[in-house]
């Protein structure tokens, strides 16, 4: 079991400076990864400062060595995919080969990016278009010749380079709304799901259980295949929380994920939640 932790892109501890003083504290507290919300306007919150997640990584990557960083979630559909390819092998040449990218369709009823920026909003077509911005970022990662005809997206014979330090290439990690078919089966495609119980509650082992015979049914069995749950702030009762993270882990969850939200109550007391580090089970 791996434990990250997830961190806003939106409020007063999330301008790229200190994210990357967090990320160092995260590495010392002894903490697997740091993810970043992937907000224009955080969480459509127009009063909260919001700042750029992807320059942030870069400054996280620079301050720390050894653990893995990415994003829960980016929503592809509102962002070029040849851009992503180059922010993201950018990103994973700078951390030396750390970087998770986790994806998704975004939460329109929240995310004010979409609504007043005139993105797409229906759903179909972003699936459509996540799925389609995927295949190009695969190829573009390659550093081989590259084209695609895609309803969304077009590409002309063309070679970016360099490759991602990782082989095959950077992890991707799909998000959604557990138990919808669409979200597992695009999952099993990839690298990892970072899926969320569509009522917010806790996945529970038969859940994972579930989860876990769906992606074996839909893609070779042996290959490496990450479950990320958790997405929320630690309970008050450590004990009953390690023996949540403990039925997890037995049912096949390799990260558990606690989120730190901005309102948490100042720098202070983020930094606080992450030095007391994760809630090991081993």
């Amino acid at each position: 079991m791996r434990y990250g932790l997830c961190l806003p892109n939106g409020g007063a501890c999330a301008d790229a400076r200190t994210l990357a003083e967090l990320a160092h504290l995260a590495e010392e507290a002894g903490w697997d990864g740091v993810f970043l919300e992937d907000y224009i306007v955080w969480q459509g919150h127009q009063d909260v400062p919001t700042y750029d997640p992807w320059v942030a990584l870069a400054a996280m990557a620079l301050q720390t060595e050894r653990i893995r960083l990415g994003t829960q979630v980016t929503p592809l559909s509102r962002r070029r995919p040849w851009k992503v390819a180059r922010e993201t092998v950018t990103l994973d040449h700078l951390s030396k080969g750390r970087l998770i990218l986790g994806v998704g369709l975004g939460d329109t009823s929240i995310d004010v990016s979409f609504t007043h920026f005139a993105e797409v909003t229906d759903a179909r077509q972003r699936s459509r278009m996540l799925d389609e911005a995927l295949d190009v970022l695969v190829g573009l990662w390659s550093g081989q010749p590259f084209s695609y005809q895609g309803e969304h997206y077009q590409v002309s014979d063309i070679t970016l380079l360099p490759r991602p330090v990782q082989t095959p290439r950077i992890p991707i990690w799909v998000g959604g709304a557990y138990p919808h078919t669409g979200a597992l089966r695009r999952a099993a495609r990839w690298d990892g799901a970072c899926l969320y119980k569509i009522t917010n509650d806790d996945m529970t082992p038969d859940d994972v259980r579930a989860m876990k015979a769906f992606i074996q049914d839909h893609r070779d069995p042996s290959a490496p295949f990450d479950i990320s749950v958790g997405g929320r702030p630690r309970g008050q009762d450590w004990e009953q929380e390690r023996a949540l993270i403990r039925s997890l882990a037995e049912a096949g969850v390799t990260w558990w994920i606690e989120y730190i939200p901005p309102e948490t109550g100042g720098l202070d007391v983020v930094r606080a939640c992450i030095e007391r580090g994760p809630l090991r089970i081993d």
